[in-house]
């Protein structure tokens, strides 16, 4: 049996080396035991000595361990650095002093991380709102209430200040902050319904969220199905009663109609093809469909409570252009 414990007074994890990993390397055992680090990132800590069985520091990451060998990992608390403002374009559909309402496009991820230390809409909103932006959401995170996947476009209300920043997220957890999105996914589900199924990491796949895992957060999705296309795609309204990371996508995969164009959740290749081939598309209306970047995914509606003013406020926002060019393809699936 694999045991980690999360040591709370020095930032790291303790790990016992089980039976099945006796004799493995090191850094190669600790990528294993510790899938939220990278074995690139986990050899950098055992050069550092972060790595200790007992008082010993194990500073060879090719060291073979023994079963039930205890190792104390420390990982020292990364120090993010403050996002700097940035002339990124916004599509701004609403502002007042108190908050924004945004029309995100693909490509533009939310908030500062991993990967994605500039151009973001954080640097944007910092350029766009100046000192005026909330800073409840923590330096990396300035007036974000909600967020929206990378490559998922549609609507975002952000706060301007500290007053609204809370009356909004206080609307986003007891779900009077309603948003609606268009989905077009593979096949035809039931015409409506409502997948109330947990979500948490997936335990193979660290990128990935699964429904149903261990430490999984209640997550609920109501659909419904708006058009079908032949007997190949739909297009669906979905509704969510919770925000969870890629929460439709992994609900809409898991009662089996993943999003078109989806790169981590969606349909095989082969299926995909032979589901636009029974519906009577040409081989380059084929391509456009095969070839979408991106999940069909879009945000289309958002409704709140003006956190300072008490005013009911709504929003709708059209499918960009890529999507409206798939939903003309898929018209004329037969």
């Amino acid at each position: 049996m694999i045991e980690i414990e999360e040591d709370d007074d020095n930032n790291g994890l303790q790990v016992t080396i089980p039976d099945d990993l006796d004799g493995m390397r090191l850094d190669k055992a600790l990528a294993v035991l510790c899938p939220d680090h990278s074995r690139t990132r986990l050899k950098a800590l055992i050069e550092d000595g972060q790595v200790t069985a007992g008082v010993k520091k194990l500073r060879d990451a090719s060291t073979p361990v023994k079963a039930g060998l205890v190792l104390q990992v420390v990982v020292p608390q990364a120090v993010e650095a403050t996002p700097q403002p940035e002339n990124i374009p916004l599509d701004i559909v609403y502002e007042d002093s108190d908050l924004l309402v945004i029309n995100k496009q693909a490509g533009l991820v939310v908030h500062p991380g991993a990967g994605n230390p500039t151009g973001t809409l954080v640097n944007a909103l910092l350029y766009h709102c100046g000192d005026t932006l909330s800073g409840i959401g923590g330096v990396m995170r300035p007036g974000i209430v909600h967020r929206l996947d990378m490559e998922t476009t549609g609507l975002m209300v952000v706060a301007k200040n500290d007053i609204a920043h809370r009356g909004l997220s206080d609307q986003l957890a007891d779900r009077t902050l309603h948003r609606l999105y268009m989905a077009i996914v593979w096949r035809i589900p039931a015409h409506k319904g409502v997948v109330d199924m947990p979500i948490g990491r997936h335990p193979s796949f660290r990128q990935k969220m699964a429904v149903n895992v261990r430490g999984g957060r209640e997550a609920r999705t109501h659909y419904n199905v708006e058009r079908s296309f032949g007997e190949a795609a739909s297009l669906v309204t979905c509704k969510l009663e919770s925000g969870r990371t890629h929460q439709i996508r992994v609900h809409m995969t898991a009662i089996r109609h993943p999003l078109v164009g989806d790169p981590l959740y969606g349909l095989q290749h082969n299926a995909q093809e032979s589901l636009l081939r029974k519906g009577g598309l040409s081989p380059e209306e084929a391509e456009i469909v095969l070839n979408f970047p991106r999940q069909a995914l879009h945000a289309r509606h958002i409704g709140f409570i003006h956190p300072v003013t008490g005013e009911e406020m709504g929003f709708d926002a059209a499918p960009p252009a890529d999507i409206e060019e798939l939903l003309s393809v898929m018209e004329t699936i037969t």
